[in-house]
């Protein structure tokens, strides 16, 4: 069975890719729609970087559990 965490990590990546569609589909100044869509990337793999490698002062996966 998959770990909470991944379940997490599978749900935000399905939604941040459905944003990026959307934001696609909006007609706005493709200028505009380029800073939205590097932010909203540059943050997500961020997000990623803090989840897997453990970058939280929580430690491993950044929900508290430890690898021993």
């Amino acid at each position: 069975m998959f770990p909470g965490f991944l379940i997490e990590i599978i749900i935000v990546l399905v939604i941040v890719g459905l944003a990026l569609w959307v934001l696609q589909q909006i007609p706005m100044d493709a200028t505009i729609a380029r800073i939205i869509r590097v932010i909203l990337i540059v943050f997500v793999a961020i997000w990623l970087l803090y989840i897997l490698i453990g970058l939280l002062p929580s430690g491993g996966f950044g929900y508290g559990h430890r690898l021993s």
